[in-house]
């Protein structure tokens, strides 16, 4: 709930090293890293190393079900003993072309594009709640975590958010999160507009004073930098310019 990604080369390299297999689940990836969008695996250029991936055809694709993907033995000993699989029934057919379809966009330069604007918003989302004081928890991904410690606090934002304001914003707290780490999970997309981010920054400013949480505008800038660059999409360096919202 924190948008934490791991160390996948060192992982990787630690499990290979003691003859484990390395099973890496890419499900709130897909679609969003890598140049064609499979995932921070290959953002990292790590996929050889990844002996079993699973993902998911919701969240970015944007359909339902799932998948995994492996090398031929282990996905043909999954395939001849894993309950969840074997007393299931197969996707409909237009769900499964539904998927193909999305896949196909996001491999492409619209894909590209859409994930690189995505970073934009999120580099944006997560700069200007800082600035007004918000206590946002950096993380190298897309997710915008802002801690709140406060479980009824953390639930009455996220209604006024709802009520007075018309944002969804999901309170996150205990037993997801240990007590005291109550935050909301903030998500945008690259179809949220630099207008709508500032009206979610405002509206959130307004309700965190007026459940009496205190703002810091002195957030630590070198951190916010570093945290940018651990969630580039494409690469772990720096993308090329892209406009910061959608036409």
């Amino acid at each position: 709930m924190s948008g934490a990604v791991c160390p996948l080369n060192e992982l990787c390299d630690v499990a290979h090293a003691h003859g484990a297999l390395t099973f890496i689940d890419e499900v709130h990836a897909v679609g969003l890293y890598g140049k064609e969008g499979a995932g921070i695996g290959e953002r990292d250029g790590q996929l050889a190393k990844m002996d079993l991936i699973s993902g998911t055809l919701g969240k970015a694709v944007g359909s339902y079900g799932g998948y995994i993907a492996g090398g031929d033995a282990v996905v043909d000993l999954l395939r001849s003993y894993a309950p969840g699989f074997i007393f299931t029934t197969s996707l409909p057919p237009p769900v499964l072309e539904a998927s193909r379809a999305s896949i196909q966009i996001l491999r492409s330069e619209e894909g590209l594009r859409l994930r690189m604007l995505h970073e934009n918003i999120v580099s944006m989302t997560r700069r200007r709640l800082l600035e007004e004081g918000m206590s946002v928890m950096l993380s190298p991904s897309h997710i915008v975590p802002v801690k709140v410690g406060d479980p009824e606090k953390c639930a009455a934002l996220s209604q006024r958010l709802l009520e007075r304001h018309r944002i969804y914003v999901q309170s996150i707290n205990f037993p997801t999160v240990a007590r005291k780490e109550e935050r909301l999970r903030i998500a945008p997309t690259p179809h949220h507009t630099t207008a709508m981010v500032e009206q979610l920054v405002q509206a959130l400013r307004q309700e965190w004073v007026a459940v009496g949480l205190q703002l810091n505008k002195d957030y630590d800038r070198s951190a916010f930098e570093k945290a940018e660059l651990q969630a580039r999409r494409i690469f772990p360096k720096a993308n090329a310019e892209v406009p910061c919202e959608a036409s």
